[in-house]
C-alpha cells in the first residue's frame, strides 16, 4: 500500500519534506479494524509530532482525523463488519491516517455520518471527542439536564476554533448559557451562528470584557487556547466550585492555590488518553461518535470544515502544513486550529 510520512524533523519549506512509499498492508488482528482510508484531516497534533520527530531514520506516517470504508476485521471485533463506513480520531501511538490502509482499535471508531462524504467526515473525529470529553468528562455537565443547566454558564475561550466550535454547539444542546471569545468581524458572526448567546473579545482582559456584559463568575471555563494567557484570569472569573477545563500544554508555572478559596478544579482534556491507556472505558469514544454522527444527520451539528485541498499526496500535504504555519507565524489574532483542511484519499 502506498503512505506517506516523514523520516526526521525540518522546517515546513524544505523540499520534499513529505515522502510517499510503498510499504507492507497491515493485519487487523484482536479488536483492530482494517480500513481503506478515503478522507483525512491536518490538526495541530500533526504539525507537534512532524516537528518533535526524531531524526533516527525511521519513517513515521503522520494524519488521524479519517474516514473511510472497513475492509477487514480482527477476530474479536463486534462493532463492524467489511463494507461499514466508519470515522475516527485514531491512536497518537500507532501509524496514522495518511495511508491508503490503517488499523485501528474498534472501540474508538463509529459510523460516519451518512449525510457527509468522506473528506467532509474526516474534519470532525478529533475536535468532536476533545468537545465532548471536555465538557461531559472533565467538567461533569450533564448533557441530559437541560432545564437545570438553564441557570448554568459555561465560558469557552477561543470559541471560533475547530474544538470551540463544537464546544458551543454541545453546549448549547445541553441548555447551557454560552459566552465565548472572537475579535474579528468573520469569527463573531461564525460563533454567533453556531449559537453562542454572547461574545467577548479575546484582545481585552477576561474579567473586564465579562464586567462590561454585567458577568462576575461563569460556572465552566473551557479553554481552548493558550493556557498560560488566560491562566490568573480563568482563576478570577470562576465561580466557587466551579471547573476549569484546558487542552492546552503550560509552559510556564501557575499557582493552583488560588483556586483553593473556591474549591474550583482544574483538569486538563487530551483525547487521546484513552487510546494511549487503554482504558477501560475506551469504547466511550465508539459511542460518543456515533451519537454525534447522528447529529450531524440530523442537522443539528454544523461541520467544521472549510477547505479541501483534494487527493492526498505528498505536494498537498505540505501546502496544508505550509499554509497552517504560515497563519500561525504571521497572523497572530488567527489559528491554525480556525482553518480545517482536508483531503480525500491517497490515489491508486
Amino acid at each position: 500500500m502506498k503512505a506517506i510520512g516523514v523520516y526526521k524533523s525540518a522546517p515546513v519549506e524544505t523540499e520534499g519534506l513529505f515522502t510517499q512509499i510503498e510499504t507492507d498492508t497491515p493485519v487487523a488482528e484482536g479488536r483492530d479494524i482494517l480500513v481503506r482510508v478515503k478522507g483525512v484531516a491536518v490538526n495541530p497534533v500533526d504539525f507537534k509530532v512532524r516537528k518533535g520527530k526524531q531524526d533516527d531514520g525511521a519513517f513515521k506516517v503522520l494524519g488521524w482525523d479519517a474516514a473511510g470504508v472497513v475492509e477487514a476485521v480482527g477476530e474479536d471485533v463486534t462493532l463492524f463488519r467489511p463494507g461499514d463506513e466508519v470515522w475516527y480520531a485514531g491512536d497518537v501511538t500507532r501509524s496514522g491516517s495518511n495511508a491508503q490502509l490503517q488499523v485501528v482499535d474498534e472501540r474508538i471508531v463509529a459510523p460516519k455520518p451518512k449525510s457527509l462524504d468522506f473528506a467532509a467526515a474526516a474534519a470532525l473525529p478529533l475536535t468532536t471527542i476533545t468537545a465532548w470529553e471536555a465538557m461531559f468528562d472533565r467538567l461533569l455537565i450533564d448533557r441530559t439536564a437541560v432545564d437545570a443547566n438553564a441557570d448554568k454558564t459555561i465560558l469557552i475561550i477561543g470559541g471560533a476554533g475547530g474544538v470551540g466550535s463544537i464546544a458551543i454547539q454541545l453546549a448549547k444542546l445541553a441548555g447551557l448559557k454560552v459566552i465565548t471569545t472572537a475579535s474579528r468581524p468573520e469569527t463573531v458572526a461564525w460563533v454567533e451562528k453556531l449559537g453562542a448567546d454572547q461574545v467577548i473579545n479575546h484582545r481585552n482582559p477576561l474579567d473586564e470584557e465579562l464586567a462590561a456584559i454585567d458577568v462576575a463568575n461563569v460556572d465552566y471555563i473551557f479553554c481552548t487556547s493558550e493556557t498560560d494567557q488566560y491562566f490568573d484570569v480563568m482563576t478570577t472569573v470562576i465561580a466557587p466550585q466551579g471547573r476549569i477545563v484546558t487542552i492546552t500544554e503550560a509552559k510556564e508555572n501557575h499557582n493552583v492555590d488560588l483556586l483553593k478559596a473556591k474549591s474550583a478544579s482544574f483538569s486538563y482534556e487530551f483525547m487521546f488518553t484513552r487510546s494511549m491507556f487503554q482504558t477501560a472505558d475506551m469504547i466511550e469514544q465508539h459511542k460518543l461518535l456515533a451519537t454525534v454522527a447522528q447529529l450531524v444527520d440530523d442537522g443539528t451539528i454544523i461541520n467544521t470544515a472549510n477547505e479541501s485541498f483534494g487527493a492526498l499526496s505528498p505536494e498537498s500535504l505540505q501546502k496544508a502544513h505550509a499554509l497552517l504555519d504560515s497563519i500561525a507565524h504571521s497572523f497572530p489574532t488567527r489559528r491554525s486550529s480556525d482553518l480545517k483542511i482536508t483531503f480525500d484519499g491517497i490515489a491508486d
